[in-house]
């Protein structure tokens, strides 16, 4: 088994070990994954589909250490992979049913994408009543901004 089957095999563990588990093992099982993600090592197809079902675990599990873990995982992801915004964009979707602490996941997920499509919805959260949202929220409105310019700026050349 070369590494990269390895990793894949990884993952398949952590989602097989998922299912079932109290929250404190689904926890560590989405540890594994961000882990995973994190070495950058895996194909952009097989990220994608890891942070697809990641999306859907911090969107529709109820307890708050299980979508944090999800969330961060997928920052992990965002951070050694270019995701599409389509991949994420249900976070944008159902950004308004995450607490303050976890929108500052989803916002930086979002603002990685580089996509202008994020910008309405980040923008959004530029007037929300916790001052580290606000905060979160004009930090990744500078970034899709810059990732405009740099757009324009490989146009031009």
């Amino acid at each position: 088994m070369d590494g990269h089957q390895g990793l894949t095999a990884l993952i398949e563990s952590a989602w097989k070990e998922l299912d079932g588990l109290d929250a404190g093992r689904r926890d560590l099982c989405l540890d594994v994954v961000g882990d995973v993600l994190e070495t950058g090592r895996l194909t952009p197809d097989d990220a994608e589909r890891a942070v697809e079902r990641l999306v859907s675990i911090a969107l529709s599990d109820e307890g708050h250490p299980v979508r944090e873990s999800a969330l961060n995982a997928v920052c992990a992801a965002s951070m050694r992979y270019e995701l599409p915004y389509g991949v994420v964009e249900p976070l944008a979707v159902g950004a308004n049913a995450f607490e303050p602490l976890l929108l500052d996941y989803v916002l930086a997920i979002l603002g990685a994408t580089h996509d202008l499509a994020a910008l309405p919805v980040v923008e959004r959260f530029l007037q929300h009543p916790h001052p580290e949202v606000r905060r979160a929220a004009a930090e990744e409105v500078k970034e899709l901004h810059w990732s405009r310019e740099s757009a324009r700026g490989e146009a031009a050349r």
